[in-house]
């Protein structure tokens, strides 16, 4: 079949975005895989899939498949081009509109200098919200929040929820330097983590700056992760080692983080804001 697509990118995390407005489309994990693959197909971190919304409020729904096929519950960076999507193509004349994820309702703000800021609600901390799976195991506490080791590891990681599962880990130097590659995937696919985990590198410049690296469930290193962003913020916060507001310097750009959970309660929203672009439009015979 032929399929219309629009290729888009958010601090260099770049997603192929497909209309299912007007029909049904079910692709097949080999046709997602050959839609990702940057030799055979369009190339992309991730696929989305904008359909109709199912419940009373929500403006729109959307599917989110890694290039390797499989289907996850959240993608920050996809937020941002999704709604920028929508504005593009003028199916909502709205400033902000509701979607439905696989797990979430959430709520994105188109601004007026072209940025995008999305609510994307309140972390979470019970180990059974990633799943983690903490038996065993002796944490070290810093400011009252958990920092855990892994067996076989040498590093200590916060762990939470955006929706979906992540390990954060302060690194004591330059974060260019960190081992992303090869502890990332010791981290990704460690037996304390079932269903996987995104593993964040993240290196404190200041109270209100930090430097991120995330190496992403099934996709390896991306240039962006809006989720792995968020998760390192509250994850900083939490550790007394930031502020409420935090720009977050990511390899392929920059991203706001802002989060009060420490001065109104553990479960206030967390907000990100930043970049959404077109790159291009085509079609793909699969």
């Amino acid at each position: 079949m032929k399929l219309r697509f629009t290729k888009m990118q958010g601090a260099g995390n770049d997603f192929v975005v497909i209309n299912a407005l007007q029909q049904p489309l079910t692709l097949t994990p080999e046709q997602i895989r050959r839609l990702g693959d940057r030799r055979f197909g369009v190339g992309c971190d991730q696929i989305l899939v904008i359909e109709p919304g199912k419940v009373a409020g929500v403006d729109f729904s959307y599917r989110i498949f890694n290039n390797s096929g499989a289907e996850v519950e959240h993608c920050g960076n996809g937020a941002r081009c999704f709604v920028r999507y929508v504005a593009e193509h003028g199916l909502s004349d709205k400033r902000s509109i509701r979607v439905q994820t696989l797990n979430a309702v959430l709520e994105l703000h188109l601004r007026d200098d072209g940025r995008v800021t999305v609510d994307m609600g309140a972390p979470r901390f019970e180990h059974a919200a990633l799943p983690f799976d903490s038996s065993g195991l002796c944490a070290n506490s810093r400011n009252g929040f958990e920092l855990w080791p892994l067996e076989g590891l040498n590093c200590e990681l916060a762990v939470l929820s955006m929706g979906n599962p992540h390990a954060v880990q302060v690194v004591s130097g330059d974060v260019d330097a960190a081992p992303v590659l090869t502890l990332g995937t010791l981290v990704e696919a460690h037996r304390r983590f079932p269903r996987k985990v995104n593993a964040g590198f993240m290196q404190i410049v200041s109270r209100s700056e930090i430097r991120l690296r995330v190496f992403e469930r099934d996709a390896g290193e991306t240039l962006a992760c809006g989720t792995g962003a968020c998760a390192a913020v509250v994850a900083g916060i939490r550790l007394g080692l930031l502020d409420e507001c935090v720009e977050v310097h990511a390899r392929g750009g920059d991203l706001k983080i802002e989060w009060a959970g420490l001065s109104v309660g553990l479960s206030a929203p967390v907000f990100m804001t930043g970049p959404a672009q077109t790159v291009f439009e085509g079609e793909i015979e699969l």
